[in-house]
């Protein structure tokens, strides 16, 4: 394990740089962090103020290899070190994070654009998932049965896998790549190779160093940053055991066909179009706080925002009142700023993918109530790719602004006249991760729980994701695979069960010689 303070994931500028020179960063692998020979780097940036902080390399095909085979070198020792020394690691990283909080909180939103308290939360999260998969000694234990059959014992054990390949998005650099990809993969006994997001990679090599400072033998995890190209290795490779992404839905069908063609199980974590039902007996006042919460949260850059309210006609008009005064108090600045109410979106390819968003809202005929283009920044922000909370009144279910992923601060609002008719147009979606209700009435809330499509449900909570013990179940075309991420269904997506049944031959078999067509296996077998 290389000493991290001489070892950085950045290479070193000479005496005297001045600290605003571009950073160039590096990959990981094997314990050691290593200059890419590619040519080809991209561009990060800081989204509060447009400019470069840094450049991420797109590692060549031999470098992305070069991580598979020091995690498939890595394997065989890790996987026979005992599970109890194996979370001692994990022990040590809750330390570190918690010790490293603040500056991992920084960075998160001086790349990323998260304002600081939702950066503080990016990280919280990983340490949620390493406190849980801490657990794995316990998890981990598998069953067994005395005498299933006359003299026959049966032992179910949970054993790691192999190699496992994570593809991290932009929008949680933090929480994706060492929450809900590492933790639980690596206290199982697998090893990992990391994609990182190539806009956002310097969240996810920063939580590298803390890996390797918290004792995490050599090749067990390894980073890199590469194009689509490289990519596509962790998902034909042979030593490549199973791929867990989180991405688009377009994206994610492929990754999950491509990768379940070539032998490997997938978890593809992909979008949504979230929608929350309100009903005339909700309280009003705290609803509309909880829905622009749930929108304008991250810049509406998370697949569990809210970006899509169904509201019965009868309180439509006060509360959307309500949430237009609301919105115009946001205040936009730079996300590291602890009094920034909301940050910008990543970049300013996604800054124009909101914003062509919003243009087709308005040509297809929805009423644009708040506009969130071109608004009002603090100095020094001119330059950062910043869009204002916008919502649009009138929406209708023919309007592709209220059915396909905006995946920035814009909120759709439809109307209906009841509770069948909101809960209807809700499941006509293609997607199903979270969906929200906003009520008092219990029997319409236990109705909407049970017959929602949507995987994670919220009764009053406007972004329903579930702590780290349980999973986070996307369903239709928000996740393709069979175990989601995270939960009981994360243990079982990184082991194998082995099933050991035994027997131990009686002084009467041994002189009979007899074995019948079931060696024994059938319990219930009629006696002659």
């Amino acid at each position: 394990m290389s000493d991290t303070k001489q070892d950085r994931y950045f290479v070193a500028v000479s005496p005297g740089t001045a600290e605003s020179t571009v950073k160039k960063l590096k990959y990981h692998v094997n314990g050691q962090w290593l200059e890419s020979k590619t040519s080809v780097y991209m561009d990060c940036f800081n989204p509060s103020t447009g400019e470069v902080i840094a450049a991420a390399p797109q590692c060549l095909a031999e470098e992305v290899e070069s991580a598979i085979a020091a995690a498939n070198a890595a394997y065989p020792a890790w996987a026979d070190t005992p599970v109890s020394k194996r979370v001692q690691v994990l022990y040590r990283m809750k330390y570190l994070l918690d010790k490293n909080l603040e500056e991992l909180s920084h960075l998160l939103a001086f790349e990323m654009g998260k304002k600081w308290d939702e950066a503080m939360g990016d990280i919280l999260k990983v340490t949620e998932v390493v406190e849980f998969a801490c657990g794995a000694p316990h998890l981990m234990k598998g069953e067994s049965l005395m005498n299933v059959s006359n003299g026959y014992d049966t032992v179910l054990y949970r054993h790691p896998v192999g190699v496992f390949a994570g593809i991290a998005p932009w929008n949680f650099p933090a929480m994706i790549p060492h929450g809900w990809m590492t933790p639980i993969c690596i206290a199982t006994g697998n090893c990992m190779v990391l994609k990182a997001a190539s806009f956002v990679p310097q969240s996810s090599m920063r939580m590298m160093e803390l890996w390797q400072e918290a004792g995490i033998p050599d090749g067990v995890i390894n980073l890199v940053t590469a194009g689509r190209n490289e990519a596509e290795i962790l998902l034909r490779h042979p030593d490549i055991k199973g791929v867990s992404f989180v991405g688009s839905t377009k994206v994610g069908l492929h990754i999950y066909t491509t990768a379940s063609a070539n032998g490997k199980r997938v978890q593809a974590l992909t979008e949504a179009k979230n929608h929350a039902l309100v009903l005339r007996d909700c309280k009003l006042e705290r609803t509309a706080r909880g829905i622009i919460n749930a929108f304008c949260g991250c810049a509406g850059q998370r697949c569990m925002a809210l970006p899509t309210i169904v509201v019965e006609e009868v309180i439509a008009d006060e509360l959307v009142a309500l949430l237009k005064t609301f919105a115009e108090e946001i205040n936009l600045g730079k996300a590291y700023e602890k009094e920034t109410g909301m940050g910008p979106v990543v970049n300013r390819g996604h800054l124009q993918f909101v914003l062509d968003w919003i243009q087709t809202g308005i040509e297809e005929g929805a009423t644009l109530l708040v506009d969130g283009r071109q608004p009002k920044v603090p100095a020094g922000c001119e330059g950062g790719f910043f869009v204002g909370p916008t919502i649009f009144d009138h929406v209708t279910e023919e309007m592709s602004i209220g059915r396909e992923e905006v995946f920035g601060p814009v909120l759709c609002i439809k109307r209906v006249k009841n509770f069948e008719e909101g809960i209807t147009a809700m499941n006509n979606s293609r997607f199903a991760n979270g969906s929200v209700i906003y009520t008092q009435n219990g029997y319409y809330a236990r109705e909407f729980a049970k017959r929602t499509d949507a995987g994670m449900v919220g009764v009053n909570v406007g972004i329903p994701v579930p702590l780290g013990i349980f999973g986070f179940t996307g369903h239709k075309q928000s996740f393709f695979g069979d175990l989601h991420v995270m939960g009981k269904d994360g243990f079982a997506f990184f082991t194998e069960s082995k099933n050991v049944t035994c027997t131990w031959f009686s002084e009467e078999e041994l002189q009979t010689g007899k074995v019948d067509t079931w060696d024994g296996t059938i319990s219930s077998m009629p006696t002659s």
